[in-house]
């Protein structure tokens, strides 16, 4: 490893990693901040579909994250601060106490993708996701489920979004994931690929638990309150999730858990 120590939250070798809120909300051309060590773990693994390109830790936790560092490329530079630092830079108090920063993976084609996948294979879509607990939920529930892949709309937010990552313990950074898509190609380039697709609608006359296992299936996930459009439902095979009690419908990550667990069972 190359351990750099920094004394100055201004150092410019940190520069990536300074006012991570507000940077987060405006994009950092094509690389992510991950944040503590599960994710860390994710990042330096095998599985990780995105390269690091460092790393930022309370130096206190130098040695404890010495096995998962030293997984990292050689050349990964290890840059280590005080506590009181680390905050200067992220401009918060980071409990945590770790930072790395991680380049996005080349972007997926939706029919290269989809093509390659098995016979058999369960794919998550979702349309106009702008929660980031709520997208990291779907694809941690992805991941736990054994899901091909997720493939997301052009209305969804950032799944690489720091908050995103770190709810999905990691997960978005393994994911083979599409996205820039509008919903209705979404869709129509599932059926090309074969995929029966599943709409989860609230509403739907049809039970999850009544739709067999079949080759190739994929389910939509749509935001909470306004749902799925209905011009994306009626390209689909609607299908709710029967409640009591009075209640309508599930957190969307929760409906996603249940449907995975349905279609994969």
């Amino acid at each position: 490893m190359t351990i750099i120590r920094i004394e100055d939250p201004a150092d410019p070798r940190i520069a990536a990693f300074r006012n991570i809120r507000e940077r987060d909300l405006t994009g950092r051309e094509g690389l992510f901040v991950a944040e503590g060590e599960v994710v860390l773990r994710v990042l330096a693994s095998p599985e990780s579909r995105c390269r690091p390109v460092s790393v930022l830790l309370d130096e206190k936790r130098l040695e404890a994250q010495r096995p998962i560092l030293e997984r990292l490329p050689e050349a990964t530079p290890v840059h280590v601060a005080p506590q009181a630092v680390l905050d200067g830079i992220a401009g918060f108090h980071l409990h945590r106490g770790i930072l790395a920063l991680g380049e996005k993976p080349a972007p997926l084609g939706l029919d290269e993708f989809l093509a390659g996948l098995d016979p058999t294979a369960v794919v998550v879509a979702a349309s106009e996701i702008g929660n980031h607990d709520n997208m990291g939920g779907i694809f941690r529930n992805a991941a736990a489920f054994g899901a091909a892949g997720v493939v997301l709309d052009d209305r969804c937010c950032d799944s690489f979004y720091r908050k995103a990552i770190r709810v999905s313990v990691g997960a978005v950074l393994r994911t083979p994931t599409v996205t820039g898509v509008s919903g209705i190609a979404m869709i129509e380039g599932l059926k090309r690929a074969g995929f029966e697709v599943i709409a989860l609608v609230p509403s739907a006359d049809e039970e999850l638990a009544a739709i067999p296992r079949r080759d190739r299936q994929a389910i939509v996930l749509g935001p909470e309150g306004p749902g799925l459009g209905p011009e994306l439902i009626r390209r689909c095979r609607p299908a709710g999730i029967r409640m009591s009690g009075g209640f309508d419908s599930l957190n969307v990550g929760t409906a996603g858990a249940v449907a995975l667990y349905q279609l994969t069972r």
